[in-house]
């Protein structure tokens, strides 16, 4: 049995969930609405506050389906809950982000700007504080979507272990090498 699969995924009382004949599952919460195509090996099913999805064998397709379903549903309950945030460190002289709206405005010491303009899915926001580095927000219920906005922003500049310029996530620590003058004695 999958170890995840397995699991019930809790639904808090201001969550609803809704299985189409088709297999596709609505999960509404206060913060909107997201919906997943499921196999249509999987079954899924809303039992006393819970949502349990099960597989009909024990093949290895259905295994692998089983416990990718049940960690979909989790993160589309989870997001319409409470949503997910990622934020991101421009470390650089002279880097700098703003935005208007969904339109983000990215300088990264090269010649030009870069400028994208978010899914509306996604709100950013952008900081700037004297002595601090700039940072940019994302904030959406929906978790793939807001990884790979934040993984395109990382890749325009991503972080050099030198100096550690360059875009990186909160917290993350980055591994630094010594340069030329470290083999040098």
């Amino acid at each position: 049995m999958s170890r995840i699969g397995k699991l019930p995924i809790a639904l808090a009382s201001n969550v609803q969930v809704t299985v189409s004949p088709d297999n596709v599952v609505t999960v509404k919460g206060p913060k909107g609405e997201l919906t997943q195509a499921v196999d249509t090996d999987i079954t899924v099913t809303v039992e006393d506050g819970k949502l349990v999805v099960q597989r009909p064998t024990d093949q290895k397709r259905h295994k692998a389906l089983h416990g990718l379903y049940r960690a979909l549903l989790n993160n589309m309950v989870k997001g319409v809950t409470e949503g997910y945030k990622i934020t991101q460190e421009l470390v650089g002289v002279g880097y700098r982000a703003s935005n208007t709206g969904n339109t983000l405005d990215l300088v990264l010491g090269y010649s030009h700007h870069y400028v994208f303009q978010l899914p509306a899915e996604v709100k950013v926001t952008t900081t700037s504080e004297k002595g601090k580095n700039p940072t940019v927000i994302l904030e959406s219920i929906d978790k793939q979507l807001v990884g790979q906005v934040a993984a395109k922003i990382r890749s325009l500049r991503a972080p050099e272990p030198y100096k550690g310029k360059g875009i990186k996530f909160e917290g993350e620590v980055l591994r630094r090498k010594a340069g030329k003058s470290a083999g040098k004695k």
